[in-house]
């Protein structure tokens, strides 16, 4: 899934196709909120076609599909998964019981065995269900957090320093972590403000985000950036597996590494680190 998830509108042509070259580690294709009502039939149709005749290399696809309370959002789910899509983000998931329902669709699908599922949660219910919906299927990957519509749910103003998303914020992350997925943290919406960007970014690096989605092009190499682990983080990931895995194969019951402890906490991070800069790793912390 990578760092950065870039929206883009499933009805343009252009940007669908192309998408695979806009700097994103995964695409978002939106059938939701960019495209209005009188419009659903035909961008589920372009975007099948495009999905169905197009390689886009470097980046997954994903497609946002219409939420469960409209009539789209079935169409929508049938149409894409046969078209060769990795996953789907599902909008405004606020129980377990609503993504198994779709998991057990794609259970039926043949061509869907391998599409991960990503919720958006983005209502008060949503945020206080947040493990019970990263716990209720093994096709979740990680966990999207919308604050447009959280704070509009709550009553809040929407600022750029965030103030009033930071509980949310933290009950995503730690809902994802208790689940074992990730955290995807919201986009930032000034697409000029750069340096607003960077400062968000940092932020939700620092309250254990896994990543950031974005609504531009330009916001992709920044976030990459941002969340791309140093180089001495990355040997010391390195080491750190390296040690464990020695340390499993000669039969020791620990693993020390510099005179100290490796335990679980300082694993995940190092499978964290790794995970972020693109460094395959299938060890599994039993």
């Amino acid at each position: 899934m990578g760092t950065n998830l870039l929206f883009v509108p499933g009805n343009n042509p252009a940007m669908v196709q192309n998408a695979g070259i806009l700097g994103a580690d995964t695409v978002i294709f939106d059938l939701e909120d960019a495209v209005a009502g009188n419009e659903k039939d035909a961008a589920r149709t372009l975007l099948k076609n495009a999905l169905e005749s197009m390689e886009y290399e470097g980046c997954e696809t994903s497609v946002r599909i219409n939420a469960m309370d409209t009539t789209h959002w079935e169409k929508d789910l049938r149409t894409v998964a046969v078209a060769g899509i990795d996953g789907l983000v599902i909008p405004k998931a606020e129980r377990g019981e609503d993504i198994k329902a779709i998991s057990e669709i794609l259970d039926s699908i043949t061509e869907a065995e391998d599409i991960f599922l990503i919720p958006l949660v983005e209502s008060a219910l949503g945020v206080e269900n947040v493990y019970e919906i990263a716990a209720s299927s093994k096709r979740i990957r990680g966990i999207f957090f919308g604050a447009e519509d959280y704070t509009a749910d709550i009553g809040a103003v929407r600022t750029k320093g965030g103030e009033e998303i930071f509980w949310a914020r933290g009950r995503i992350v730690n809902g994802a972590a208790a689940a074992g997925v990730e955290a995807i943290d919201t986009p930032f919406t000034d697409v000029e403000d750069i340096e607003g960007l960077k400062k968000d970014t940092i932020f939700a690096k620092a309250l254990g985000f896994d990543g950031k989605a974005s609504i531009s092009p330009r916001h992709c190499g920044f976030i990459r950036e941002i969340f791309y682990p140093q180089d001495e983080e990355i040997r010391y990931a390195i080491r750190v597996m390296d040690t464990v895995k020695e340390a499993e194969k000669s039969g020791k019951g620990v693993a020390s590494m510099d005179g100290k402890m490796i335990d679980k906490p300082i694993v995940l991070r190092a499978l964290k680190v790794l995970r972020a800069a693109g460094i395959k790793e299938d060890f599994r912390y039993e």
